[in-house]
């Protein structure tokens, strides 16, 4: 049963002199207070765990500096490693190696950018690419949704809106403080008129792509689920109608669907 409850929300705006106060008080106790907690964090850490208790608090340092010069060094990245269109550096949950990983399966890296994620490729193989956040907070940049995958006798469960050509796997956008579960039983239940079984969601993964009508550097995060329903399919026709897609639909879908599509019909689901 999946209970976590996450909230997605993209960052408020703040007063500028606000944001510039609490700027010069974060570096008066990165000056004074850094020092001794990083000394006392060693000997814990050396204390309680060893040598693994050490590597474990560093590489939590090490993270968290990433994420610092991320932010920090926003506007220089995005200059110098990315192209235009590209996905932007600057997401203060996001590290810069995450970042550099989006662009690397967007192929929207600079020359520079290639040369630096090359570097890394050879220090630790696919790093970029292993260091994708699919976790990271929401940004202006990345749109969150939610997808109820349901595939019968081989064939995927897809709905086709009113008026459009393309078909779309049933969900919604994630919503502020909901739960994945509260959100996607909600949306389900609107466009489908079912109850989905809390008891029974399974998290099949999270995709990312291209978002498609939007400009080049917004990015769809699609986290979907499956789980046993009760009531009768059904979507009001005013909406849409209901489809069973199988593979050779998968041209018919959006980017990020077509990552799913391909999953199903690698672990043999999908016909």
């Amino acid at each position: 049963m999946i209970l976590k409850k996450q909230v997605y929300k993209v960052d408020r705006k703040v007063n500028p002199l606000i944001g510039i106060l609490l700027f010069f008080i974060s570096i008066i106790l990165l000056i004074f207070t850094l020092p001794l907690g990083f000394v006392y964090g060693l000997f814990h850490g050396m204390f309680k765990k060893g040598i693994v208790g050490l590597s474990e608090y560093l590489l939590k340092i090490a993270i968290s500096i990433d994420q610092l010069g991320n932010v920090g060094m926003q506007h220089l990245l995005n200059l110098v490693w990315i192209k235009k269109g590209g996905y932007k550096f600057g997401n203060r949950d996001e590290t810069i190696s995450s970042a550099l990983g989006r662009n690397h399966k967007l192929g929207t890296l600079t020359k520079f950018g290639t040369a630096i994620d090359q570097l890394l490729d050879f220090i630790d193989k696919n790093h970029s690419l292993n260091s994708i956040d699919y976790y990271i907070e929401p940004s202006s940049e990345i749109i969150d949704q939610l997808a109820w995958i349901h595939v019968a006798d081989q064939k995927l469960l897809a709905i086709k809106p009113k008026g459009k050509t393309n078909f779309i796997l049933p969900g919604g956008q994630k919503e502020p403080k909901e739960s994945d579960v509260m959100t996607l039983s909600r949306e389900i239940k609107d466009e489908l008129g079912i109850i989905l079984d809390i008891s029974s969601f399974e998290h099949l993964g999270i995709f990312e792509a291209r978002a498609n009508g939007r400009k080049p550097n917004i990015l769809i995060r699609s986290t979907c689920y499956s789980s046993e329903y009760t009531g009768e399919l059904k979507v009001n026709p005013e909406v849409g109608e209901i489809f069973w897609l199988n593979y050779v639909d998968r041209e018919s879908v959006s980017e990020v669907d077509s990552l799913i599509f391909d999953i199903l019909k690698d672990s043999g689901l999908l016909a």
